[in-house]
């Protein structure tokens, strides 16, 4: 996470080029992902979304793709400590610390445009700029116990 690649430009990349995460490519064969396909191959066929619209509307939250990303975020976080991260950070190869960058490069970027698709532009900024603003507070009220 380079400070440079924040303005980065976007490059354009042919969709033959592009590679899928094993993981991800068990996660679209799986039963799950099956009604959004159906809905994507719809829309890319030109043809009536309805049907598959409404196999989506069906779905339980439990079952919806939206529930998978914010449980895996809960159970990711669930245990949280700040602290813990920080030993790792201090005690970690350079080479650990660069696969580390390149796991985590583009999830800040994705997490966006997932609460950006899920509540609107706005609202995602809304809680981004919250996030970040209470994190600074957090780190400050840290940084003063730890100076005592």
């Amino acid at each position: 996470m380079n400070e440079n690649d924040n303005d980065d430009p976007i490059k354009q990349v042919p969709i033959g080029d592009l590679k899928i995460d094993p993981a991800a490519e068990d996660l679209l064969d799986s039963p799950a992902m099956e009604p959004y396909l159906n809905l994507a191959m719809a829309m890319m066929g030109g043809k009536d979304t309805g049907p598959a619209i409404e196999e989506l509307a069906a779905l339980p939250l439990e079952k919806r793709y939206v529930w998978r990303v914010a449980s895996a975020l809960k159970w990711a976080f669930a245990d949280f400590d700040s602290d813990t991260v920080e030993a790792d950070r201090k005690t970690m190869s350079p080479q650990d610390r660069k696969r580390l960058i390149e796991l985590l490069d583009h999830r800040p970027l994705q997490f966006c445009l997932f609460l950006s698709a899920l509540f609107g532009q706005k609202q995602m900024e809304l809680m981004m700029v919250s996030a970040i603003r209470n994190t600074r507070v957090v780190a400050a009220q840290s940084e003063g116990h730890g100076s005592q």
